[in-house]
């Protein structure tokens, strides 16, 4: 497996919106390249009779039955937003579009 290079973990970063310093990139290149390696070796060991799993114990959904119950209307729910478009919230941009 090849090892992750400098500008591949600033990709990863940028695209995360993570900003790192150049000792940070220095360190963590490193650091994700052994973690893609102990993935590697995860996959070189699965075996096909080991069923795979998302969690080691064994979970039970536990949702209530979908009910209908009085809830507020549209108009009420918005009444005290500070501003609304369309019947939905309007809230400001907080992200740039790249």
């Amino acid at each position: 497996m090849s090892s992750l290079s400098r500008d591949e973990v600033a990709h990863v970063a940028m695209l995360a919106r993570i900003q790192l310093s150049d000792a940070e990139l220095d360190k963590l290149a490193g650091q994700l390249d052994q973690i893609v390696g102990f993935v590697g070796q995860v996959n070189d060991i699965a075996a096909d009779d080991i069923p795979p799993m998302s969690h080691p114990l064994p979970l039970t959904n536990v949702a209530r039955p979908d009910e209908v119950r009085p809830s507020l209307t549209q108009q009420e729910a918005l009444s005290g937003a500070p501003a609304s478009d369309l019947g939905r919230f309007e809230v400001p941009r907080i992200l740039d579009e790249d």
